[in-house]
């Protein structure tokens, strides 16, 4: 099985605008990452997937794949504030009026082409191209080899009302630290060698930049490359060490899709609502 990671830019480009840059990883069983980088553009984008995917390939993809709902959040978005909200993780709000959903039509373009959209349900995939939903915050806080077991890593949002002066370097402190606790899974069960590929061994060697456009493209790098390592997490350990989130209790018989997240998590995170 192959397993990449999409941390997909929501929004489309437009004809006065380019969109923003999507960060792409590819990781084999092995925990080899055998491609990583950038993407301008959902067709771009879905170019570079469909290049380097196996006939067996699961694909995590941050961003929201199915939405039905006409307004506030999905369930599973609010079970990430009920599940995971101690550690400081939320997830914004999606719903048929929202502006950039781009992620639905990534999803429509990858089943025109053959691939298998996967809420979690049944479990892990077997063979196929499969593509599911997944949030990077839930795997940084739900897997417990990463170590944050208090708090999410600031290396995204600010803390409200700090200057931008104060927290940049703050903010690339974390995201250092985090590259370093990602480096040291190349020893873990699935593993993830980040010096495996010239791109994120460069986020080893380098330090995280301080101007926007530099970091912003740094941070997604790092979360396709979680995003990849979810998906092998979810393949090796299914339900045992993760959730799928967006559930309701009644299980929804008969619906053959349902927006979902797929979320390491640990017992602690597991919740019945």
């Amino acid at each position: 099985m192959l397993f990449v990671g999409v941390d997909l830019a929501w929004g489309e480009s437009t004809e006065t605008r380019a969109a923003a840059d999507t960060g792409l990883a590819a990781l084999d069983e092995s925990g080899r990452i055998t491609d990583a980088g950038w993407a301008s553009g959902l067709a771009a984008a879905l170019e570079w997937v469909e290049q380097r995917a196996a006939p067996d390939t699961l694909l995590f993809v941050d961003a929201p794949l199915v939405v039905d709902n006409e307004s506030g959040q999905r369930l599973c978005e609010k079970q990430v504030g009920q599940r995971y909200g101690r550690w400081e993780v939320s997830a914004n709000s999606t719903n048929l009026d929202s502006p950039n959903l781009g992620g639905v039509t990534l999803l429509a373009a990858l089943e025109a082409r053959g691939w298998r959209y996967s809420d979690g349900r049944d479990g892990p995939p077997t063979a196929g191209r499969v593509v599911s939903e997944c949030y990077p915050y839930t795997t940084l806080v739900g897997v417990p080899e990463l170590g944050y077991n208090d708090e999410r890593p600031r290396y995204k949002r600010p803390p409200r009302r700090m200057p931008a002066a104060e927290w940049q370097p703050l903010r690339c402190a974390a995201c250092d630290e985090l590259i370093r606790r990602l480096s040291e899974l190349d020893r873990a069960d699935p593993p993830l060698d980040m010096r495996s590929h010239p791109e994120t061994r460069r986020l080893i060697e380098e330090p995280s930049p301080v101007p926007k456009a530099a970091y912003k493209r740094r941070e997604d790098l790092i979360d396709a490359v979680i995003c990849a390592w979810t998906a092998a997490y979810w393949w090796r350990y299914g339900e045992e060490r993760s959730q799928v989130l967006g559930v309701p209790a009644d299980g929804t018989p008969g619906v053959s899709r349902v927006a979902t997240i797929i979320a390491p998590a640990r017992r602690e995170q597991r919740g019945r609502t």
